[in-house]
């Protein structure tokens, strides 16, 4: 593991595996006297240890994770005060909620950075003792094609490099109706697909299937807030198209007020990070031999 010190005293044995195809997102290994679950969600943000793991890299850390939630909250926190100001009647001109816009898109570029960042550097658990000599090269894009979560914050972060661009072409809007959407709506369509495909692979790698309810898990929670905000982000982008002629007034009224809806279910799922991030989740992750069947609903049986 890249930036960890860990020792196996023999491969762990996987009993069972599960995940949304074409990804394994739940893995169950079989201990002397205990079953470890790894789940691949929890092991890229660095929540729960793997056996005899001694120490965890600065990105698989607490503290990594509620800044990051904390940066997700001000640039939503930001969405929505722009939101509103363009909702209601108030003494600021267009240029200056949209500077607000633009600000807000900043914290946001970052906190998707730093979820790739930490997904990149998050090498795959074999079950097997790591190499002599581990590579600890730092990676700042990687390629794990076979990682739901790797694709997930990839197109999450290139997603808010597209609302940097939209917000601030948006600032001092081109006259021409063409060249508003060309530099305006087609950034934030692009930002706003990439966030609803990035939102949906959140989606099935905390809940292990194409489709899952798990209403009593924080992680579920989590990631479909957040999924509910990326289809209010995508409604908000594909009705804010600049038509050639007069457009009604409700367009602007309705695609902001899903700007806000979503802005909110981001910054919702961003306190629920930071909250995350300081709950103790190693319980989780070792079960009694009898407290789990060895076939589950959904998964494959190893055993």
């Amino acid at each position: 593991m890249n930036g960890t010190e860990e020792t196996f005293a023999a491969p762990l044995e996987e009993i069972h595996r599960k995940g949304p195809w074409p990804f394994v997102t739940y893995r169950r290994f079989r201990l002397p006297d205990e079953h470890f679950v790894w789940r691949s969600r929890r092991h890229r943000k660095g929540l729960v240890r793997l056996p005899d793991q001694r120490s965890s890299p600065f990105w698989h850390r607490p503290a990594y994770n509620w800044w990051t939630g904390l940066s997700f909250a001000i640039g939503a926190s930001l969405f929505m005060l722009g939101s509103l100001l363009s909702l209601v009647p108030n003494s600021l001109e267009s240029v200056q909620i949209n500077l607000i816009f633009f600000a807000g898109s900043i914290p946001f570029t970052i906190a998707g950075y730093l979820q790739h960042f930490q997904s990149a550097n998050t090498a795959e658990f074999t079950g097997r003792a790591p190499p002599a000599a581990p590579d600890r090269a730092i990676r700042f894009i990687g390629w794990q094609p076979a990682n739901a979560g790797w694709w997930c914050t990839l197109t999450q972060f290139v997603g808010t490099v597209a609302f940097n661009f939209n917000t601030f072409d948006a600032i001092h809007a081109p006259a021409a109706w063409y060249a508003q959407d060309l530099v305006i709506w087609v950034p934030g369509m692009i930002g706003s697909v990439l966030f609803l495909i990035s939102g949906y692979l959140a989606y099935i790698e905390a809940g292990h299937a194409h489709w899952s309810f798990k209403p009593l898990e924080m992680e579920w929670w989590i990631v479909f807030i957040n999924l509910l905000g990326c289809i209010a982000f995508m409604i908000a982008s594909t009705i804010a198209f600049i038509p050639k002629g007069a457009e009604p007034a409700w367009i602007g009224q309705v695609s902001n007020a899903n700007l806000f809806t979503g802005a909110f279910c981001f910054f919702t799922g961003a306190v629920l990070l930071m909250i995350e991030a300081r709950m103790d989740w190693e319980k989780t992750a070792h079960l009694s031999l009898s407290s789990e069947p060895a076939v589950q609903s959904g998964g494959v049986s190893l055993s």
